[in-house]
């Protein structure tokens, strides 16, 4: 089986616990997610199947939407409603609604991030929630990442308590942590700040509507049905330009050949070859060697 399964990661479960679950189900190894989903957050799930696993990157790249909301008043150490509490104002706030839009868009486009120390984040080697756990600090790199739109989806005018919420609906980029933008946005009204709850509602091109839960999937595959939920690889490369190619080039791309560039990496970093519609190259402008290509990814059996 290849192919893309949209799965709707349920809350208390691992990305990892839900990869190992489908193996079971599905009957097959080469099972993929599609970037890290933390155990308190559901959402879209890309999982990737057989020859799909080779797009995984891709997907993960790619743009994600979120429905969070944002708790002002305290902080914690994982910057989620999981940890420990080590700050907190219990002061009568009142914040208006323009007030957080102000704080809203000094945070669209691109800004700086420092990942939390519970976070995936390699230092050294070592994970950053590994370091976390033993209870020691490390520098943290700084990163760039882009946030294209935040949205306030309540209609208070005035938002008034000891902690105040609020829920947001984010388009960012890759590498963006929510938790940390929480607490920024509580930074730019003055208070601490965590995230109280998240849902990611799409990967890529991959929305909530278009998911199973496990269940299901255990369901569709007893039904002999589940075949018709999965997409095609081809679905993780739309942001690409494809290529449809003639008999003569098939089988120089299918050698995985070095060649003269195509005409469309002008403009494109990245082109998908296909012979009858599907994917048989990822090719890329050569990163050495100028006016030639090299291949990226190969699907030698997608049929």
């Amino acid at each position: 089986m290849d192919g893309i399964l949209p799965l709707w990661k349920e809350k208390g479960m691992t990305s990892h616990d839900c990869v190992f679950k489908l193996r079971k189900i599905l009957g097959m190894k080469r099972v993929g997610h599609t970037g890290t989903l933390d155990p308190n957050v559901e959402g879209v799930l890309p999982i990737c199947l057989g020859q799909a696993t080779k797009v995984a990157e891709y997907i993960t790249d790619s743009g994600k939407e979120y429905i969070a909301t944002v708790s002002i008043g305290s902080a914690t150490e994982t910057e989620d409603s999981d940890g420990e509490v080590i700050q907190r104002n219990d002061s009568p706030k009142t914040i208006s609604r323009e007030e957080i839009l102000q704080a809203l868009s000094k945070l669209t486009g691109e800004i700086i991030q420092i990942p939390p120390m519970y976070s995936a984040v390699k230092v050294n080697g070592k994970r950053l929630y590994e370091y976390a756990r033993k209870g020691i600090e490390v520098e943290r790199p700084e990163r760039k990442v882009i946030i294209q739109d935040i949205e306030l989806l309540d209609d208070l005018d005035i938002f008034e308590g000891q902690e105040i919420l609020f829920t947001i609906r984010v388009k960012c980029g890759k590498g963006t942590y929510i938790r940390t933008l929480s607490v920024q946005i509580g930074e730019i009204l003055g208070y601490p700040a965590h995230m109280a709850k998240l849902v990611r509602t799409s990967s890529g091109k991959f929305r909530q509507k278009d998911c199973l839960t496990l269940k299901e999937v255990e369901e569709l595959k007893e039904s002999s049905k589940l075949d018709t939920h999965i997409r095609p690889l081809e679905d993780a490369l739309e942001e690409f330009v494809f290529e449809e190619l003639d008999d003569e080039l098939y089988d120089k791309i299918m050698n995985g050949q070095v060649l003269q560039s195509h005409p469309s990496l002008e403009s494109n970093e990245k082109i998908v070859f296909t012979k009858r519609l599907k994917a048989v190259a990822v090719y890329r402008r050569h990163p050495e060697k100028e006016g030639l290509m090299k291949p990226e990814k190969m699907f030698p059996f997608n049929r």
